[in-house]
């Protein structure tokens, strides 16, 4: 999975150097670097004395793989043949999984963004949660894509999540069903609101094609006679430096600087990218971030914000600040290192700290539940957090539990008999299957109105001038 990508290719002679295919890296003739002789010396060690039989090529992945681990840089990896295929899958194609970005921070796989309507944004995944284990084998010691392999998995099948969130003093249980993850990333609408013709343009991720996908639906949409525009990157984890340049070079009056590039240690060698636009488009413009807004998706909210002409409307982004390379080797394996760190035009590097909106808006608490347990029936005096979140899914759906503790106490009850009613259920004051699906497809309904979004409705005011 990338959250940001740049062109860049390895000569053969790169790519040889790094891959198994490269003896003459051992092979005894002393034609290496002298900084390599102790990677040598422990190498012929290993080959000569170590009780069981090693590859060559097992010693040599497991040496790159130390290299790139003692960066400690979670956004540098390396992948074998087999991991780059399905990262490269993740850019191109439909693939199936639970459809969500993650990376690795202090050992453990943790989420940037699940992916808009993907089967983790349905089934509650939220970023920075930290996924422990997956069907009860624990991630523990795996590194990134050994880790994305156990969530990845057949269409139908379950990934049963251990997640640890900040704030929830116990871990969660996050089932997903998994799904084919179709890579469309752009999608659009228009919402009257305060008499005005909104166009709304919701951005995934930056792949390939978005840019012009973007363009030929704000194209449609000013045909149709907008007055405001909003741009959803809200959930977007980033994806291509390109992609998200050729957007902005339409947005950004005043020919404006778009992104600096920053390479190397002391910043010496600098690429700036600027707007192809003279004018600023002649409707209000606003643009939606939250915490799961990375990368790519920063880039543009820096850039509309600091050309002056546009609002950020939202939560705090994830704060992303790298650019990452990759190099494909001999062997189809990749090589996938941070080269540069990307600077707002005002000058601001994110990293770490995000960009904060300039209309700070949360969304209700149950925009944040979870989907409830499959695995057991939640009934009278049960207490936890699975009865915790009932009771937030509840009193989303208008349904007074009397309480938000966690406790199932018979104000509990009577609001599941009042929904089991209305949704012409067995009324029996249980959460069972029957009841639990059709909460969670209520709550759904719910979520995606667009007058339940207080976040969208504040952009649209925004744009409205309300």
């Amino acid at each position: 999975m990338a959250i940001m990508k740049t062109s860049a290719s390895a000569s053969s002679s790169q790519g040889g150097a790094l891959t198994a295919s490269s003896m003459a890296l051992f092979s005894g003739s002393g034609d290496y670097p002298k900084e390599f002789q102790k990677l040598y010396e422990a190498f012929s060690a290993i080959k000569k004395d170590y009780i069981q039989n090693v590859t060559t090529e097992q010693l040599v992945e497991g040496a790159i793989g130390g290299m790139v681990g003692s960066l400690e840089d979670p956004y540098s990896d390396y992948m074998d043949p087999r991991s780059a295929e399905e990262f490269t899958s993740t850019l191109h194609s439909t693939f199936q999984g639970i459809g969500t970005e993650v990376t690795m921070q202090n050992g453990r796989v943790t989420v940037v963004s699940p992916f808009k309507n993907s089967p983790a944004e349905r089934a509650g995944l939220r970023p920075n949660d930290q996924i422990l284990s997956v069907n009860d084998e624990s991630l523990e010691g795996l590194d990134l894509h050994q880790a994305v392999t156990k969530i990845r998995g057949p269409k139908g099948t379950k990934a049963v999540l251990k997640v640890v969130r900040a704030g929830v003093p116990e871990p969660l249980t996050i089932v997903c069903v998994r799904d084919d993850i179709p890579i469309e990333t752009v999608n659009s609408q228009i919402i009257e609101k305060n008499g005005v013709k909104v166009g709304v343009i919701n951005l995934t991720q930056f792949s390939t094609d978005t840019a012009k996908h973007f363009k030929e639906q704000l194209a449609a949409l000013e045909q149709k006679g907008i007055g405001g525009l909003v741009i959803d990157v809200r959930g977007n984890p980033g994806g291509y430096l390109l992609a998200v340049k050729e957007i902005g070079e339409v947005l950004v009056p005043k020919k404006g600087k778009i992104v600096q590039i920053e390479y190397g240690n002391g910043g010496q060698q600098k690429e700036e990218y600027f707007s192809t636009t003279e004018a600023a488009k002649p409707y209000p413009i606003s643009v939606l971030i939250n915490g799961g807004s990375a990368s790519a998706s920063e880039i543009l909210a820096g850039a509309l914000r600091d050309s002056g002409s546009y609002k950020l409307v939202g939560e705090k982004t994830f704060g992303k600040g790298t650019v990452q390379s990759t190099m494909e080797m001999n062997d189809k394996s990749q090589l996938k290192l941070t080269i540069a760190k990307w600077i707002t035009p005002s000058g601001d590097w994110v990293h770490k700290k995000g960009i904060k909106p300039d209309f700070e808006v949360k969304q209700p608490d149950y925009f944040n539940a979870t989907l409830l347990p499959a695995d057991k029936v939640l009934q009278r005096d049960m207490a936890g957090t699975d009865v915790k979140n009932l009771q937030l899914i509840l009193k989303g759906l208008n349904l007074s539990p009397g309480r938000e503790d966690g406790y199932f106490d018979e104000k509990t009850e009577e609001a599941i008999k009042q929904f089991q009613t209305s949704s012409k259920l067995e009324v029996t004051g249980k959460v069972d299957a029957k009841t639990r699906s059709s909460l969670e497809e209520s709550l759904r309904k719910t979520m995606t109105k667009p007058e339940n979004d207080l976040q969208l409705q504040k952009a649209l005011d925004v744009v409205t001038g309300k």
